[in-house]
């Protein structure tokens, strides 16, 4: 059945549903499950397998590469199903999907056509950019060196989504110039050591621990040449999240709704002699499923913003200023979804308890689940921020273009 069908409106391009079929199979296997995984730690490593298996992780490269030429639409629409079945899978790719970005975007022939054959074989790629600790604000902490031909990485990373399962982490580190690089490191290479030791209330399967570089040494073709990530990075990562907020509102709507039209027991303030029956209960439901519908039609939207700003960089018709243009405008739209998507779920996955009795907190349900990922999902580059920046460039026609980052401020900083 389409998401038409079902309610959630026509996809993004005419040939969606074709795109999409081979995957909700996949997809409906891999929500079988999510509750028993939720509950017993289970780490989603065989989900993500078929994913790979069925091409799921090269979705955007060009056909003669094996993929799908998928449009940043077109991906955002799957993610959004995929986080319907489990929002752990999705943050999971999340840093894979972003690197084909960065490779696409990349000037240099020889180092793109490297890692799109490596991601058109099935690699993957997961996260390595955050540090927590000391790390002064707007740095690295994890160092790049020169050693021969190669390369020598040293340091420890947190939130590292997705690494445990990845071929490669995409790690930032600063090199011998004081430059952040993005570096690419084999998971399975002397001196790395990755752990499941993230220990959030929601998105527990994410892998989202530490990372070790000890001495790790790299071939020359592993740090992207060039410090520059692809312009709209910002905007696409916080858009992963918004897609997988409003999966997980398609989620707690279809639950709620299943639960609902298999109650029995009724209150006796209620107004039916069935929970399916009573129009309050009907009410709340409705809620809850109008949330998710409102949220992925946000985050499909913003996706075209996104689309836009792909675009601009490959025309070359564009000037710099068009370009620069259309990269901060796709970041706007993203500062102006945030809040209200997070909202909207937040409040749905609240509120879905209220069509149900006591028995509806039974872990065994996982109803719980759906908050507890959503708020840790919003919780990532707080909201209050992208307010701020709305609001900005509603007042004064400036949009703020600091990239995320969490640190010590230095003492310099402070003086600024």
């Amino acid at each position: 059945m389409t998401n038409f069908q079902q309610g959630w409106g026509a996809g993004p391009s005419a040939r969606y549903d074709e795109l999409a079929a081979p995957f909700r199979p996949i997809f409906a296997r891999i929500r079988e499950n999510a509750v028993a995984r939720d509950l017993e730690h289970r780490l989603p490593e065989e989900e993500l397998s078929w994913l790979r298996a069925a091409g799921f992780t090269k979705l955007r490269l060009p056909p003669e590469l094996g993929g799908q030429g998928a449009s940043l639409p077109e991906l955002f629409a799957l993610l959004i199903e995929l986080s319907e079945a489990d929002p752990n899978v999705t943050n999971s790719v999340r840093a894979h999907f972003g690197f084909i970005e960065d490779v696409f975007s990349s000037g240099d022939e020889a180092w793109r056509s490297r890692w799109l054959e490596r991601v058109a074989a099935g690699q993957t790629v997961g996260s390595g950019h955050s540090e927590i600790g000391a790390t002064a604000l707007g740095t690295q902490s994890t160092t790049l060196r020169r050693e021969g031909d190669g390369w020598i990485i040293d340091g420890e990373k947190y939130y590292t989504t997705g690494s445990l399962y990845a071929d490669w982490v995409g790690a930032a580190a600063t090199d011998e110039e004081g430059e952040v690089r993005l570096v690419l490191v084999p998971t399975t290479a002397k001196g790395v050591t990755i752990l499941d030791d993230w220990d959030g209330f929601g998105q527990s399967l994410t892998a989202s621990g530490t990372t070790r570089f000890d001495n790790v040494a790299l071939d020359a073709g592993s740090v992207k040449p060039g410090v520059d990530r692809f312009p709209y990075a910002t905007g696409f990562y916080q858009l992963v999240h918004l897609a997988t907020l409003a999966g997980i509102a398609r989620a707690a709507s279809v639950d709620v709704a299943r639960h609902v039209s298999g109650r029995q027991r009724v209150y006796a303030r209620g107004n039916g002699f069935s929970a399916a029956g009573d129009p309050q209960i009907l009410q709340v439901v409705g809620k809850v499923r109008n949330a998710a519908y409102a949220a992925a039609a946000i985050a499909l939207k913003v996706a075209e913003a996104l689309q836009r700003a792909h675009d601009a960089q490959f025309d070359t018709e564009l000037g710099e200023e068009a370009r620069a243009l259309a990269y901060d405008l796709s970041e706007l739209e993203v500062n102006q979804s945030v809040s209200v998507v997070s909202d909207l779920v937040l409040n749905a996955t609240t509120v879905l308890f209220d069509a149900l009795g006591a028995s509806a907190a039974k872990r065994t349900h996982g109803l719980d689940r759906h908050w507890r990922n959503a708020r840790t999902i919003s919780s990532h580059n707080p909201r209050i921020y992208h307010d701020r920046n709305a609001g900005q460039y509603a007042v004064t026609g400036v949009i703020d273009r600091t990239r995320p980052s969490v640190g010590i401020p230095t003492e310099e900083q402070k003086t600024a």
